[in-house]
């Protein structure tokens, strides 16, 4: 078990990452080394000897491995993200890169998304170099670079030119899962990750004909790309259910002593009350406009608009996503992919989906896990070009009314000190059991 130095570690780590900016603006704009090196450090005071991996100067990545005990077993990859979003400091009631500890919180950018699991990792390594631990499998410790953006620096780098520290890897585990989530009722569920939407990045692009603002155009750029943006914002997708959200509904109605009605999505959910958001957004596939880009001059009709989508697409529902793009978008409006990346599935039936379980109810005895498909993604979709299974694990034990979700890109990030201590536990037994 996680010894008191490791509790103390992992605050201290989630603080002093937090004080190291990686601010990732996109385009190319971070600088992860300086966390990376902290990282390094830690990891090779554990007796490690990690490798610090650059695919562009000061976009640095850290891979490391520990040896299992058992030589014919699959190795684990447990990965984490260096980076983070921006922060405005004027909006917080602390800056965003102090790594304050008050009142038992931890507060900065990077809290939960997700310096705090890379804390956990640290320490859950360096306890077991004190204590002469070994897992069973091999363990892969990655730490990226860029997953804020495009992941080019950083998974998928890795994945791409260094696929030989990863060999044996079968299954990974990173963010967003195993989190308290309360339903206002008395219930506590630990929602664990397996699946993740595809990443649908759009540019729109529609052109016509430039000219005097004061004319009659009936090839106007702007409102060609404009009714487009529109069709997009306005359309209801349909249902599609995949195996992890059915399996979540199914545990979720078995939970609240319901039946489990697949036919009638909609009434199921209003059964399920507030723990109907732990689904919600993974029923269909989705398309938010978020970007426009048009004209000069007040005056001056443009020949060419641009736009940005944000579309997520379900697994298996990239072919249904594109068509439904096609027609939305009509004859006057391009559309191409700004980023895509690919959807992805895991097996809830899986060993190690039972160790992840397993591990929550031992120091969360009162607690419900469910699987669940993250309406985002991961690094994990990178790793999956090597054959490795992705899943959300991440835990934190969090006091009834802690928005985790409402922390991801908020103001105001923040992680209770006992969120930490519970996931560094939970994590260790479950890196020694998996």
């Amino acid at each position: 078990m996680a010894d008191a130095q490791a509790l103390d570690e992992v605050v201290t780590f989630t603080s002093d990452l937090i004080r190291i900016d990686t601010t990732n603006r996109g385009g190319g704009d971070c600088r992860e080394r300086p966390a990376a090196e902290y990282a390094a450090e830690q990891l090779a005071g554990a007796g490690l000897e990690p490798l610090l991996l650059e695919r562009t100067e000061g976009r640095t990545n850290v891979v490391a491995r520990i040896e299992g005990s058992d030589p014919s077993a699959d190795a684990l990859l447990v990965h984490g993200h260096l980076d983070v979003v921006p922060a405005r400091a004027g909006d917080w009631s602390v800056h965003p890169f102090s790594g304050e500890v008050r009142d038992g919180v931890v507060w900065g950018r990077g809290a939960v998304d997700m310096k705090n699991m890379d804390a956990m990792i640290l320490a859950v390594v360096r306890a077991w170099a004190r204590q002469g631990v070994r897992p069973r499998r091999d363990l892969v410790i990655a730490f990226t670079a860029d997953e804020e953006a495009s992941a080019e620096d950083g998974s998928g780098f890795l994945a791409d030119e260094h696929a030989e520290l990863f060999e044996g890897c079968t299954e990974g585990i990173s963010e967003s899962g195993a989190f308290t989530f309360h339903d206002g009722a008395g219930r506590q569920i630990y929602p664990i990750a397996a699946g993740e939407r595809g990443t649908a990045w759009l540019r729109l692009s529609a052109r016509g004909r430039a000219g005097h603002g004061s004319r009659v155009n009936k090839e106007n750029a702007v409102t060609r790309l404009a009714a487009a943006v529109a069709r997009i914002g306005a359309h209801e997708w349909p249902v599609r259910l995949t195996p992890t959200v059915r399996a979540a509904l199914t545990e979720l109605a078995a939970l609240y002593g319901v039946e489990a009605d697949l036919r009638n999505v909609d009434s199921l959910l209003d059964k399920l009350g507030p723990a109907a958001r732990l689904v919600e957004a993974t029923l269909r596939n989705s398309a938010n406009p978020t970007m426009f880009d048009a004209g000069y001059k007040i005056n001056v009709i443009p020949g060419e608009a641009v736009a940005h989508v944000d579309g997520r697409y379900l697994p298996g529902g990239e072919e249904e996503f594109r068509a439904t793009m096609d027609k939305l978008t009509g004859p006057d409006v391009d559309w191409e992919f700004h980023h895509r990346e690919v959807a992805l599935e895991a097996p809830v039936d899986s060993p190690a989906f039972a160790a992840m379980r397993a591990a929550v109810e031992a120091f969360a005895p009162e607690g419900h896990v469910v699987p669940f498909c993250m309406p985002g993604g991961t690094d994990a979709k990178q790793f999956s070009r090597l054959g490795i299974t992705g899943y959300g694990f991440s835990p934190l034990k969090l006091p009834e009314g802690f928005d985790y979700h409402a922390l991801f890109h908020g103001v105001d990030e923040r992680v209770p000190v006992e969120a930490l201590h519970f996931g560094v536990r939970v994590l260790d037994r479950f890196l020694r059991t998996a």
